[in-house]
């Protein structure tokens, strides 16, 4: 029943998005980079999973493993970092900050920044509403169970799903979709 509701759902939309745009889908399709329906596809799949919650649909999560701490995670997300030569630009210790305040035990959340200033550049160069991702951000969640997890913008939407980036634009956008990504797995599995 699930899959019949999603057919249908898509189809309505698909429907309606081509008779609303028409020639203007299909003109902008040839644009796009090769593989975008695809990836639109498997966010449009998250989108339907998650009963409409949109930050489920765009964003990476991983699970970290049982006994890590938060200080480990943070030590990986900044060797990859250097390792890759992004910039740590900042980290913002939210519950810090929440526990300052209120003076009560809090669940860690904590958001770490990095850029690659240049590829930041070339980015908003291309379309300056690129500055709305900036930087980089990955975020430190503790859950009500007292797991860990992190989170991060899917950033297969930045390569993968819009216009055409030119080269070398398009390697070093790559580049930093794949620290970030290698990021998200060292980090949650602990490996240094």
């Amino acid at each position: 029943m699930q899959i019949v509701k999603r057919i249908s759902l898509g189809l309505a939309l698909a429907t309606t998005l081509f008779a609303a745009t028409g020639c203007g889908t299909i003109s902008t399709m040839g644009k796009l980079e090769d593989g975008a329906g695809a990836e639109a596809s498997r966010m449009w799949d998250r989108w339907i999973e998650a009963e409409g919650d949109i930050a489920v649909a765009t964003t990476w999560e991983r699970k970290v493993k049982p006994g890590l701490t938060g200080e480990d995670v943070e030590e990986i997300l900044k060797l990859v970092a250097v390792e890759r030569n992004m910039r740590d630009v900042g980290t913002l210790p939210l519950s810090k900050e929440l526990e300052a305040r209120s003076g009560k035990k809090e669940k860690l959340l904590t958001v770490y920044s990095f850029c690659s200033p240049g590829t930041a550049r070339k980015m908003v160069d291309f379309s300056p509403h690129m500055a709305a991702y900036l930087p980089c951000r990955v975020s430190l969640v503790e859950h009500d169970d007292g797991s860990l997890w992190l989170y991060t913008l899917n950033m297969d939407m930045m390569v993968k799903m819009g216009r055409k980036l030119p080269s070398p634009l398009k390697e070093e956008a790559w580049a930093v979709r794949e620290t970030i990504w290698q990021m998200m797995e060292r980090a949650s599995t602990g490996a240094f």
